[in-house]
């Protein structure tokens, strides 16, 4: 291929990389009615398309995703090129699913942390450490789904209303 496909190419493999490497997931004790949790955050760690499936249907953000399709969430899971998730055991408690160039801009795709696990910090700890894998330089931008418009503000993110979206469904004219 030409040198610029090449580099693309040479580019991609190695954001990947950096982001299946795993670097040394940090645990956080969280008290939960008395019960200690302990969440470890993980970048690069391994889960399959159900266990991914599963924790959003715990989440809110099953609603507005395709949960009947296990095809697409392989490929949202595959495709992604920077994946931080939260763990309890060795259960899937939490994802941040982005799609970066680790220097720029960041489009953070998913955040969905399971119901039960809601307001302990999980969320804006996955945002932390998916920040901590980029360049001090690269802002994040994400959708926020409705139930979450309030969360965003209160952890430092600013509106921004030009957002678009061209659905996969519709024609492009």
């Amino acid at each position: 291929g030409s040198p610029v496909a090449v580099g693309r190419r040479h580019d991609r493999a190695k954001a990947r990389r950096i982001c299946h490497t795993v670097i040394a997931a940090s645990a956080v004790d969280l008290s939960r009615n008395g019960n200690t949790m302990d969440i470890h955050y993980k970048s690069g760690a391994t889960f399959t398309v159900a266990e991914m499936i599963d924790l959003y249907r715990r989440s809110t953000l099953g609603k507005r995703r395709p949960l009947d399709r296990p095809d697409i969430f392989g490929q949202m899971r595959d495709n992604a090129n920077l994946v931080v998730t939260a763990w309890d055991g060795d259960k899937l408690v939490g994802i941040a699913r982005s799609l970066t160039d680790f220097g720029y801009v960041t489009y953070l795709a998913d955040l969905a942390v399971d119901e039960a696990y809601q307001r302990q910090g999980i969320g804006k700890r996955l945002i932390e450490e998916t920040r901590a894998r980029m360049a001090p330089t690269c802002k994040i931008v994400l959708l926020a789904a409705p139930r979450a418009n309030e969360y965003y503000p209160q952890i430092g993110f600013e509106h921004n209303p030009r957002a678009w979206v061209l659905k996969g469904e519709v024609s492009f004219t």
